[in-house]
């Protein structure tokens, strides 16, 4: 006798949408025990790490209202301590929180936190995901450019006036004051917003001083 595991689509997508879950909790265990290791180096950790926790992030905001992720990992025992740590907790990967924590250290930049980096980075990511996401909608991209620009404004001395993060975003944002609510950008808005923040974000993690890895 054939078992069915769902009655129809939508409930088919809500069992795809779990298993997806189950299997980047899953990895990210792996790769975090892996990092531990030394079994992989830590740009290739962190390229995987990156990736995973925007996974995670985009598929758990999805799920919202369905399950919640302590319910999750109880009903499907996942003993995955480092990986809900590090998708739960911390929200952005180990190297990052050791450059966070150097640059917070170290004399020049005494007034940014490890915490206001980390928040930074989540800051960017989140955003650079919406864009993706093709979540294109003024009301949907505003209030994320501000957070970032808000999130890179606490960082003080590590991010000076004129870097290029906080001057493109700032004209994003003066660009989207101009439009209304329901009003979305173009393609090729979002293709160079997307350009736009990837290279921002790249020279936000090259200002970050190096950890030695």
């Amino acid at each position: 006798m054939e078992v069915k595991l769902w009655n129809d689509k939508r409930e088919r997508e809500l069992l795809e949408s779990l298993a997806d879950l189950y299997a980047i909790i899953k990895a990210t265990e792996k790769l975090e025990r892996a990092y531990v290791r030394d079994l992989v180096s830590a740009t290739d950790y962190e390229a995987e790490c990156l990736k995973l926790i925007s996974q995670f992030n985009s598929l758990s905001s999805s799920l919202a209202g369905v399950v919640t992720i302590p319910r999750f990992v109880e009903a499907y025992r996942l003993d995955c301590p480092a990986a809900l740590n590090r998708l739960v907790q911390s929200g952005v990967p180990a190297t990052v929180e050791l450059r966070a924590a150097a640059s917070s250290s170290a004399p020049a930049s005494s007034a940014a936190s490890a915490a206001a980096i980390a928040q930074c980075v989540q800051s960017f990511i989140t955003a650079m995901d919406a864009v993706k996401l093709n979540m294109l909608a003024n009301d949907q991209v505003r209030p994320l450019l501000h957070d970032l620009s808000t999130s890179m404004g606490k960082l003080g001395p590590v991010l000076p006036p004129d870097f290029e993060g906080k001057v493109k975003v700032s004209e994003w944002l003066a660009k989207l004051n101009k439009m209304g609510a329901g009003d979305e950008l173009t393609e090729q808005q979002a293709r160079q917003l997307n350009f736009d923040l990837d290279s921002a974000y790249s020279a936000f993690m090259a200002s970050l001083p190096s950890t030695g890895l």
